[in-house]
């Protein structure tokens, strides 16, 4: 995950990102290529953590399709994030039914609404994500703490974007971020916690 970048620098692209989108769909090929450079290596990331090896396989057909209905998207840059990733999630999935591997529910009950208390790893955990090695810790979450953090962080999607594309509340989704972005750091093995208010997790900033 070398080129890893953290939400909000994820984020400070996306006047590029829009401005690229726009210009692909009025069939500017060049612009494609700046768009899909911007956003490929995130959503490669995000896919390595739900399929793993096959990542690169599923984002090609996630991209094939994007390309299809790129004159459908209606949107910014931040907004295109969101989309492609949704679509690579559905791509990703189909793949894993094909395998016949049967996802774990990433279904969350109403009890998980209710924090664990005030403090967070956040931004140790984002550092920590910049390594091979902390894809693999990611993967091995609960699924919906796993995709989660892959949205907030390895995608750089804000927490009601990343909600959209698990189709969830964002209660939810930030809280399934936190709880994961805390395990991740017990994991590690990492020092000390922030004092980051859990419930403003996976909000643009």
């Amino acid at each position: 995950m070398g080129q890893h970048r953290e939400p909000r620098r994820a984020q400070a692209y996306d006047g590029e990102l829009g401005e690229a989108v726009a210009r692909a769909q009025e069939g500017d090929e060049a612009a494609f290529a700046v768009a899909y450079r911007i956003v490929q290596p995130g959503l490669l990331g995000y896919l390595r953590g739900i399929v793993g090896d096959d990542a690169e396989d599923v984002a090609s057909d996630a991209w094939l399709e994007i390309a299809r209905d790129l004159g459908r998207f209606k949107g910014d840059g931040a907004g295109f994030r969101g989309w492609t990733a949704t679509i690579a999630r559905h791509r990703a999935l189909d793949h894993l039914r094909r395998q016949k591997v049967r996802p774990r529910s990433a279904g969350l009950e109403q009890d998980v609404l209710d924090l664990a208390g005030p403090h967070s790893t956040h931004e140790q955990a984002l550092e920590a994500l910049s390594t091979e090695r902390a894809l693999e810790l990611v993967r091995s979450l609960p699924p919906d703490q796993a995709e989660a953090v892959l949205l907030r962080v390895v995608v750089g999607l804000d927490g009601p974007a990343a909600a959209r594309v698990l189709g969830k509340r964002p209660g939810a989704v930030r809280t399934a971020a936190h709880r994961g972005l805390k395990r991740l750091a017990a994991l590690l093995g990492g020092p000390g916690v922030t004092n980051e208010d859990p419930r403003t997790l996976g909000e643009s900033k």
